[in-house]
């Protein structure tokens, strides 16, 4: 871990985007229209003889007052806008890097904005600083017109980028804006006014009377007054944070609401803080600026510094801010927007501020999402998008960057073929490739995307993640590059980016660790950060808000006195055991509620409850007493069980009532948990063989198959319910002497994927040294295994792993017996899952072997390995059914199978039966024309020989 050292520190001035300049050139003028087209399905897979649904995609055109033009076909509709004003640009000159202004232009342009704004035009206009200016014109005595300068440092967008270009530091000074505001005015005395030592501009000669009223007819007619909640927070953190009632009149400024209750005269002292949470929000700090505030007023431009403000530091306002606030302060939601005249706002409690401040740390964003704050807990790990239940990690992660003011996380996948990233797993030990079989989507959509070469993404690629994230001024803060391979760009994003949410609540709730810890705990996590500029953009901005303190209230933890003597004590379970118990990897759905109790439970406050609550056992997705009392019960069963008390922020974000709950933490009391386990859903197959087997069941079947086709020089295979390809994909790794490879299935949606799948390997590895340069030709059909096509004769090996057990046990009979007897290959591999194995997967208590095998059979307790499967037999019954076959339709059989030993109770995991036919005189006959059958249809053909047919 580096933990210093010097970076290249490299301003860069800010760039418009070609949107942005067609807005600054143009304004309303600019008219953009976008509509989704219908493009091309290219699905990348010539011959495919099933239609393909192309992405959604969409086209902008931009109309401006001489001409029109139209974009390009895009995934998001903001790339077609933008790429249409790029090509607007380029038809009227304009090159977009040297047309950005210079600190100097800038400064002009930003006179010229402010001058703008005290304009007669600007005050009709539609915008939310216009709303303010005729708030002021209602304003009494001296303060008539008066604008407060912080309000214009907040409303207008285009003065603060201006002011970005000026000086870059102004991201991470805010206030430094107003020394531009109050300079840029001082520049134009023939218009405004702005008294020295004071905050406030106004006209120095009055608006005509026609504009004025003009102005306010365009006003709609509101209450009289508004009542609006906000918080009070008090500089001293002695004092506890209280609701506040703001009664705005609609003839009056809500500034001088604000002000009165912070107690000043004047509401052109009142400052303002930047929007918290999203960019969009009109919740902000209000606070006092000292009598005489110090401004910043010489004449360097690029060198204007933050003079220091001599006030006391409000921490816990500054913490939740992300800027520093001063004083006592008023946090409320309320302003003017874009979307009309009358003014915006919404209720502020005190339960909204706890749970703004539990939402600065990664897990609270997690909690929140789940309406789950005292029961659920970020993930350890990342499963699957079905058994992953809230915000995904990758949001979260965003939604921190944007928490403290840094730019959006960068993700570079990478991808890496899967033969060398077998090989590297096997260098390194550890498992190749992170399994999500039920996880089909791509990583991408329309909010997000990753850097990826199109070139590298080929089908069966492993991919791997690196992220890295900078500050507003472009310093690298951290990055992780995770050394693990995931078969889905999306696995791989995902599980890079809980490895960040991970480091980052670790550190965050133990910031004062020594150095040899927090060098552990980045390696762990393999996270490399800048310590410097991480404690300056994050850390600081952390002083007081962390969720593993108590500290927040500024009150002293009541001693508990025996209320609580450990750690989820007093478990109290009820009900019948009903024999559904949940084991790793299950899906469990509880019902609960948590409760503050007193002691004795004279008293009791409710705090948290549902119905219905989902999460995923084994992952750590729930606070770890809640999932050890859980792993205790089975369905049906109700459990009881006491904990210490968390973090008080926790316990006052989730309360409905505040003040109940205030009342109850000045006494001694605990938590109260109340469950009821309502389903238990059992993880699927592959899920159980993943915690058990290295490599997976599926790549040990695969690898058997292999050892078949090289022992009896195999030249054409085909398998029988062959899915989406996995098989015959795997094989095209092996160096074998497969010259031809067919597949049957009576899923169109799987056949293309492994339509696709085939194509990428046959076609883009063509090179002599490819594994699969031997073979020549590649099918598949769209057909049942139970029905006979002549086409499939006599190949040399025939496959059908684990598919039988999705059919019912009638039809796999049928399936047998017409493989055996028509389609007749020399050798035929059928494998299928072994039920007593399932005791290992699930841990659970078969009965005594020594017991009738019927009985046996009918009182074990294990469940099926997959939801879908219609059977599941033992190894006697597997033999059985095999042995009959072969018998009669004369072929020798053998058992055998993957993942455990021969000799070692239960069996293998997945059991084999090897036919192999045995030669006869009559076999030399072949099959005659008029036997002919065709009852498949082909989905997807290529020949190396031949060029592929086209869609």
């Amino acid at each position: 871990m580096e933990t210093g050292g010097s970076l290249v520190q490299a301003i860069r001035k800010p760039t418009l985007t070609p949107k942005a300049i067609i807005h600054q050139k143009f304004g309303s003028k600019a008219s953009y229209t976008v509509e989704e087209v219908e493009e091309p399905t290219q699905n990348g897979c010539p011959g495919l003889a099933i239609l393909q649904k192309g992405p959604c995609l969409y086209r902008c055109s931009l109309d401006l007052p001489d001409f029109t033009v139209v974009s390009g076909s895009f995934k998001k509709k903001k790339d077609a806008e933008q790429s249409a004003a790029q090509i607007a640009l380029e038809k009227l000159g304009i090159n977009l890097s040297a047309d950005s202004p210079t600190a100097e232009e800038a400064w002009r342009e930003l006179i010229a904005r402010v001058k703008y704004i005290f304009s007669n035009e600007f005050l009709s206009a539609l915008h939310p600083l216009s709303s303010h200016f005729k708030a002021a014109l209602r304003r009494v005595g001296d303060l008539n017109a008066s604008v407060p300068a912080s309000v214009i440092a907040i409303c207008d967008g285009k003065l603060n980028n201006l002011c970005k270009i000026i000086n870059p530091t102004v991201e991470s000074h805010p206030l430094l804006v107003l020394s531009y505001i109050m300079r840029a005015a001082a520049g134009l005395p023939e218009l405004v006014v702005g008294a020295e030592g004071q905050l406030s501009i106004w006209r120095k000669d009055p608006y005509p009377p026609n504009v004025i009223e003009s102005s306010i007819s365009q006003q709609s007619d509101v209450a009289e007054s508004i009542t609006i909640m906000a918080i009070y927070i008090p500089c001293s953190p002695e004092k506890a944070v209280e609701p506040v009632i703001l009664n705005i009149s609609s003839t009056g400024y809500y500034f001088d609401v604000i002000a009165q209750i912070l107690g000043l005269s004047d509401a052109n002292m009142v400052l303002v803080s930047r929007t918290i949470g999203k960019a969009s929000s009109e919740t902000r700090f209000y606070f006092a600026a000292p009598k005489s505030y110090p401004l910043d007023m010489s004449s360097d431009l690029l060198n204007a510094i933050v003079v220091p403000f001599g006030g006391p530091l409000n921490a816990r306002a500054s913490s939740l801010c992300g800027q520093d606030i001063y004083g006592d302060s008023i946090l409320a939601s309320i302003g003017y927007t874009w979307k009309g005249q009358d003014i915006f706002h919404e209720d502020v409690t005190l339960q909204s501020y706890y749970r703004m401040l539990i939402s600065k740390i990664p897990s609270g964003v997690y909690k929140l999402s789940r309406e789950a704050i005292l029961a659920a807990e970020l993930p350890l790990t990342f499963t699957t998008k079905t058994n992953w239940k809230g915000s995904f990690p990758r949001e979260i992660l965003s939604s921190f960057c944007r928490q403290y003011r840094l730019l959006e996380p960068v993700f570079c996948v990478s991808s890496i073929p899967l033969k060398v990233s077998s090989e590297l797993s096997r260098s390194n030990n550890k498992p190749g490739v992170s399994e999500s079989a039920d996880q089909e989507r791509e990583y991408t959509n329309e909010n997000e995307s990753v850097d990826v070469d199109p070139k590298l993404v080929v089908s069966g690629s492993s991919f791997t993640c690196e992220i890295k994230i900078y500050s507003k001024c472009q310093d690298l803060i951290l990055e992780c590059a995770p050394n693990v391979l995931y078969k889905k760009q999306n696995d791989a994003v995902q599980s890079a980016s809980l490895k960040v949410l991970s480091w980052l609540n670790a550190y965050l709730k133990d910031i004062d660790m020594s150095l040899e810890k927090e060098k552990q705990l980045a390696n762990v996590f393999d996270i490399k950060f800048y310590r410097q500029i991480f404690f300056k953009e994050v850390v600081k901005c952390l002083s007081v808000c962390n969720c593993q303190h108590n500290e927040t209230l500024g009150r002293k933890e009541p001693e508990l006195n025996g209320v609580v003597e450990n750690d989820a004590s007093y478990i109290n379970i009820e009900g019948t055991d009903s024999d559904l118990c949940p084991s790793n990897g299950s899906l469990l759905c509880v019902c609960y509620s948590v409760s503050l109790v007193t002691k004795g439970e004279l008293q009791k406050e409710l705090l948290e409850s549902i119905e219905e609550f989902e999460f995923e056992m084994g992952t750590g997705a729930v606070i770890p007493c809640l999932e050890a009392v859980v792993s205790q019960m089975s369905v049906g069963q109700s459990a009881c069980f006491y904990t210490e008390l968390p973090p008080e922020d926790l316990v006052l974000a989730a309360a409905k009532d505040l003040a109940n709950a205030l009342a109850f933490l000045t006494s001694p009391c605990c938590l109260e948990y109340s469950i009821i386990l309502l389903q238990v859903t059992e993880p699927p197959e592959d899920r159980m063989e993943q915690a058990l087997f290295n490599p997976p069941l599926s790549k040990q079947r695969v690898e058997y198959a292999v050892q078949q086709i090289q022992e009896f020089c195999a030249t054409s295979l085909v398998d029988f319910g062959c899915g989406s390809g996995s098989l015959l994909e795997s094989l095209l790794e092996y160096p074998t002497s497969l010259e031809t490879i067919a597949g049957v299935d009576i899923s169109q949606k799987s056949l293309s994927r492994a339509a696709k799948v085939l194509h990428s390997k046959l076609v883009m590895k063509s090179d002599f040294d490819a594994p699969c340069r031997s073979i020549k030709s590649a099918i598949l059909f769209d057909g049942s295994i139970t029905d006979f096509d002549s086409r499939l004769c006599g190949f040399d090996l025939a496959t059908c792993l684990e598919v039988i057990e999705h059919m019912e046990e009638e039809q796999a009979s049928l399936f047998g017996d017409i493989v055996l007897s028509s389609f007749r290959p020399r050798i035929l591999i059928v494998s299928t899952p072994n039920y007593e194995y399932n005791v290992v997967l699930q841990k659970s208590n078969l009965t005594s072997h020594e017991d009738d095998p019927e009985e046996k059979i009918q009182s074990q307790s294990c469940k099926f390995r997959n939801h879908d499967h219609k059977f599941e037999w033992t190894r006697e019954q597997f033999q059985h059914w095999a042995s009959e076959l072969a018998v009669r339709h004369k072929y020798r059989v053998e058992f055998s199978g993957v993942g455990g030993v021969v000799d070692l109770e239960p069996g293998f995991p997945s059991q084999i039966a090897v036919f192999r036919r045995v030669f006869l005189p009559e076999d030399a006959d072949g099959l005659k024309d008029e036997d002919s059958v065709w009852q498949y249809k082909v989905i997807w053909e290529w020949n190396r020989s031949k060029p592929p047919l086209t869609n």
